[in-house]
């Protein structure tokens, strides 16, 4: 029988006395409080680091929030979710997913499975061919965008929206930066890389590629003709290990570098005994590519992976067919548990066949007499809390013929190095712009290393902050929950409900006015709203519809590059999004219609419907007894009119 969770209590934690609920429920009109519907940020938004309206795109694809006439709901659903986002289907495979961790849904049994829905979504805009548009207007400024990966092209998504020129400058033969030559290909279909990269330039982004800012094209020449530059040229460079015999071995190799290797179609094949150190999502995709490459066993000296990787020759395709497995380890500082990783990643790796070796500090790398690496030395290590101790004499041998460090990315700014910082970085402050430098703005890795989702929010800052600056108007104070946020005017405005102008005269009696949204409040830029305002009484035990994966296992995954995640089905995509509790905005259950002894919430009249707006109070009725906002499941009613 599946365990479920309490999701009402009757007595909290410290209730001492029986609750009086007839004074509690029938006495209270003396509070002179009547309800007011207010509008809250959900946790998934908050949590989202694109900012994207999830609780929006949910309630679309769950059939609530319907779209304009003579629109599909898939494509309402996709114009809302690309609103902050605009690759759904990518972020729908890769994304960790923050917005699962902080989702009000655990708190009942499991969180809803946000980026399954998210990759439904994309799926179905690449194929029904939904395209972006560009502002009608053009603004005649042109702005510089240095890197073509998904902060790069987010800003340039966000910017053409806005009429302002674009153009890419990347150093690669093709866009998507990490996307692209980061994650293998089996992670980030090509097709559906390529789909939504495209809807991008389509909007009329002009594209340079094979071009080195600061090498090719000089910062100076990029100054002269563009009204702004945004530097969005990702962490390039992997950390090599500090540690000695590192520096001197050639086939001691960095994850970025082997990754790009591998998806750039250079490398084949791989080493036959694979060490790599990390424990994050770049180690994770080294080995597991690593056990899908395997080895040749009568490889030439030149078809060496290192050389491959360092640059100086290509494999042959031919010699794929002579692949063997490879011995795969991952060592890590840390217990396997607190490994940065997604625990299905670890767990999948696993199965695939790679050992993991946790608890072990890195002390060297072991050279043979032509220094290459035979060997890492690690020492292992006890921990208590966030405190490691080395244990004495406890240094052992891993044999390697190929060592990869997967400990850290940071920039490559050949060619600006004025720019950086001591970490090989650069320096940019809460609008992005980067200091001193008055045209100059930066978002995604080249700032700190961290999600590709981080990289496309960031843009979305950026973005606002090049139009302030390009306006000469101050940069505004960026607000506490800084996301895309459902907009009840643009809702109202969308089904002919926009409230006539204002006058702006002091006057009484508004109430039937018709210049003002009466009786709602919007403090999504404020506020989130945690679960003990929800009423969880009222969510079923209801089970997540999971994506199947093909079942990769050690003895299969050589030479397995399709893609491992299988999207869920339209049925499920709707019953997945049913799951989602609409933290923070009506939802329309007709809990309040329905507990109201005095018959004063009422539903909105359909000529004035949207959503939002479900229902309202008759305030003559109203005695203040809050049923209402105790039976609301959403947090959307408060007990502060009048207070």
């Amino acid at each position: 029988m599946e365990e479920k969770k309490l999701t009402f209590r009757l007595y909290q934690d410290g209730d001492s006395a029986p609750t009086a609920w007839s004074e509690s429920i029938f006495e209270q009109d003396t509070s002179y409080k009547c309800p007011t519907y207010v509008h809250r940020t959900p946790p998934c938004q908050g949590s989202c680091p694109s900012g994207e309206d999830i609780r929006g795109w949910l309630s679309i694809v769950r059939g609530i929030e319907k779209p304009p006439a003579g629109m599909e709901w898939y494509e309402y659903a996709f114009r809302r979710s690309t609103d902050a986002n605009p690759f759904p289907s990518m972020m729908g495979r890769v994304c960790p997913a923050p917005c699962q961790d902080g989702c009000n849904r655990n708190e009942v049994e499991d969180f809803v499975g946000i980026n399954s829905v998210e990759q439904f979504i994309g799926d179905k805009a690449l194929e029904k061919g939904y395209q972006f548009e560009a502002a009608k207007k053009e603004s005649g400024k042109k702005i510089a965008i240095v890197g073509g990966g998904p902060g790069g092209l987010a800003a340039a998504y966000q910017l053409r929206r806005r009429g302002h020129g674009v153009t890419i400058f990347d150093n690669h033969a093709e866009l998507g930066g990490m996307m692209r030559y980061g994650i293998p290909g089996y992670r980030t279909p090509r097709n559906v890389m390529d789909g939504e990269i495209k809807r991008i330039i389509d909007m009329g982004v002009e594209v340079k590629m094979n071009t080195w800012i600061g090498k090719d094209i000089s910062l100076e020449e990029l100054e002269q003709k563009y009204d702004a530059i945004l530097l969005a040229n990702g962490a390039q460079a992997g950390r090599p290990l500090p540690i000695p015999g590192a520096d001197k071995a050639k086939n001691c190799i960095t994850g970025v570098a082997y990754l790009e290797a591998f998806n750039d179609g250079r490398l084949r094949h791989s080493g036959s005994k694979v060490v790599v150190v990390g424990g994050g999502d770049t180690a994770m995709d080294v080995v597991s590519v690593a056990r899908r490459l395997g080895h040749i066993e009568t490889a030439h000296e030149s078809d060496r992976p290192e050389n491959v990787v360092l640059g100086y020759v290509a494999h042959d395709v031919a010699t794929t067919a002579k692949r063997e497995g490879a011995k795969v380890t991952m060592t890590y500082r840390r217990p396997i548990d607190k490994m940065p990783a997604a625990q299905h990643e670890i767990d999948q790796v696993q199965k695939e066949g790679v050992e993991i070796v946790a608890s072990v500090v890195p002390v060297a790398v072991v050279l043979d007499s032509q220094d290459r690496a035979i060997a890492l030395r690690v020492q292992k290590a006890q921990w208590q809390g966030n405190n490691m101790t080395l244990i004495e004499g406890s240094e052992f041998d891993i044999e390697a013929d190929l060592i990869v460090s997967a400990i850290g990315q940071m920039g490559n700014l050949d060619g600006m190095a004025h720019l950086g910082n001591k970490h090989g970085l650069i320096e940019a402050d809460k609008f992005y712009q980067v200091p001193n430098k008055a045209k100059y703005f930066a978002c995604g890795d080249i700032i700190r290393p961290h999600l590709l989702t981080t990289a496309i929010g960031q843009a979305s800052v950026a973005v606002e902050s090049i139009e302030n600056f390009l306006k000469k108007t101050e940069q505004d104070k960026r607000p506490k929950v800084d996301v895309h946020h459902f907009s009840l005017l643009e809702k109202l405005r969308e089904t002919g409900l926009e409230p006539e102008a204002y006058h702006h005269l002091q006057e009484w009696g508004t109430n039937d006015a018709k210049y003002a949204v009466h009786n709602y409040e919007d403090r999504s830029s404020q506020e989130v709203i945690p679960s003990d305002e929800l009423y969880l009484g009222h969510f079923p035990y209801s089970p997540r519809h999971i994506r199947d994966e093909l079942d990769v296992n050690s003895e299969d995954v050589l030479g397995h590059f399709d893609e491992r995640l299988l999207g869920l089905s339209e049925e499920k995509t709707k019953a997945e999004a049913e799951r989602c509790m609409s933290c923070g905005m009506c939802f329309e259950c007709d809990n309040c219609v329905i507990y109201c002894p005095q018959t004063a919430v009422l539903r909105t009249p359909k000529k004035d419907y949207t959503t939002g707006r479900y229902v309202y109070t008759d305030y003559n009725k109203c005695i203040g007894c809050h049923i209402c906002a105790d039976v609301c499941p959403t947090g959307y009613i408060d007990m502060g009119l009048g207070s």
